[in-house]
């Protein structure tokens, strides 16, 4: 389960608690203080994350000399409030790969969860306001 708290009183910072893993998520400047990445950010780096870790898996499964990888994901949110909400990967990856191997990287990167999850899946979201001094945990 993943718990998101606000850490100050009267701040926007909040603490996102995954497991025995800690991130900070805050809102930019004017509206909050920057003190970690924002929502979209985050959304956004689950993709890049995703493409990554996709391909480094493929290619040590298939015995493909991946040596590094880095994808850079930009926003185009222009289009959000109209149901459009545009990201665009750019990855770059090194190693002696031949272009059969970088083909097969690029085609691999395209299927990860996320991006399947994100281009194609309906996300059903249900939220459910607890009475106060309860605990947020589901189970």
């Amino acid at each position: 389960m993943i718990v998101v708290e606000r850490i100050a009183p009267d701040g926007t910072t909040h603490r996102i608690t995954i497991g025995h893993h800690e991130l900070i998520s805050d809102m930019a400047a004017p509206d909050g203080a920057d003190e970690g990445p924002d929502p979209h950010d985050l959304y956004d780096a689950a993709l890049g994350a995703c493409k990554a870790m996709t391909m480094l898996w493929y290619a040590k499964r298939n015995g493909i000399p991946l040596e590094g990888i880095r994808v850079g994901v930009s926003r185009d949110a222009s289009g959000e409030r109209q149901g459009v909400y545009r990201l665009t990967t750019r990855v770059a990856i090194d190693g002696p790969l031949s272009e059969e191997q970088r083909g097969k990287l690029e085609t691999v990167a395209g299927k990860c969860p996320i991006h399947r999850l994100m281009a194609d899946a309906r996300t059903e979201i249900e939220t459910i306001l607890v009475p106060e001094g309860r605990s947020c945990d589901l189970a």
